[in-house]
């Protein structure tokens, strides 16, 4: 699974019940491969495409009980039957990595946050499944979460994404700010970036904090793997704000000290 989209998947941390890693695992597995599909390689469009309609049509075989042929699926399908996992989010995932190879911008924040509800949203819906702990108000907090994760991740990685032709800042957002392809192209650090990325910071972090009563709430293991996940995004926000929002020269990153940090925080988080 790529880097960009999916560093704070929790997979096999020693927060989760050693039952759940392989289910865990699974998830990860198609989501990774699926997401390389579109990500990875030089394959034209249209390869990439037609290969992630296959995905399409292997979670089709396992929603009709087919047996699967490939191990990859066939561990997803064992997880599926036994977990009672609804298969929509999985549709969801393939969706956004369809829209990713035919996608390179975006008009407004509206759109992507369509996006981020099928590229980040099914990961937190899943594992929510896992607890059996799915019920309506969990949901909408996680799905809180997991946008503002994956925004956060966005904004940190400007220049990675500009080298792979997208820019996932919304196109209102930069006329707003008078920022142009142009200075992203060109890695202007100019007073007008900085503030365009001081508002997405803030509008990410809106959405963490919103979210993040449901890791204070939720009992066990996944409370505190999710508390953890909330302070990682949280920290790293702070950690473009430390850089002044130069995301092209310094990508931030956690260290040992912030994890840390991130546990202490952890400890303190109330409802």
């Amino acid at each position: 699974m790529s880097v960009n989209h999916y560093e704070n998947f929790p997979v096999a941390s020693i927060l989760l019940p050693s039952a759940l890693r392989p289910a865990v695992a699974a998830i990860y597995a198609f989501a990774r491969s699926a997401d390389d599909l579109a990500d990875e390689g030089d394959q034209p469009p249209q390869e990439r495409l037609a290969a992630l309609a296959a995905y399409e049509a292997a979670l089709d075989r396992i929603d009709r009980g087919e047996p699967a042929q490939d191990p990859m699926f066939a561990a997803l399908a064992k997880v599926v039957a036994e977990y009672r996992l609804p298969l929509q989010p999985l549709r969801d995932l393939l969706s956004a990595f369809r829209q990713d190879v035919v996608t390179p911008r975006y008009a407004d924040f509206a759109g992507l946050l369509d996006y981020c509800r099928r590229s980040a949203n099914p990961v937190g819906l899943l594992m929510l499944h896992l607890y059996g702990a799915a019920e309506p108000r969990n949901v909408a907090q996680s799905d809180a979460i997991c946008s503002a994760l994956q925004l956060i991740n966005f904004w940190q990685d400007v220049a990675i994404d500009w080298g792979k032709d997208r820019i996932y800042l919304p196109q209102e957002d930069m006329q707003r700010f008078h920022v142009s392809e142009a200075d992203i192209a060109g890695r202007r650090d100019t007073p007008a970036w900085r503030q365009l990325m001081a508002f997405e910071v803030e509008r990410a972090r809106a959405m963490m904090l919103a979210g993040a009563p449901l890791a204070a709430r939720l009992p066990g293991r996944i409370g505190w793997e999710l508390r953890l996940v909330v302070q990682g995004g949280l920290r790293i926000l702070e950690r473009i704000e430390a850089t002044d929002y130069d995301v092209y020269r310094r990508r931030p990153k956690l260290g040992k000290a912030d994890w840390l940090l991130m546990a202490w925080r952890s400890l303190w988080m109330t409802s």
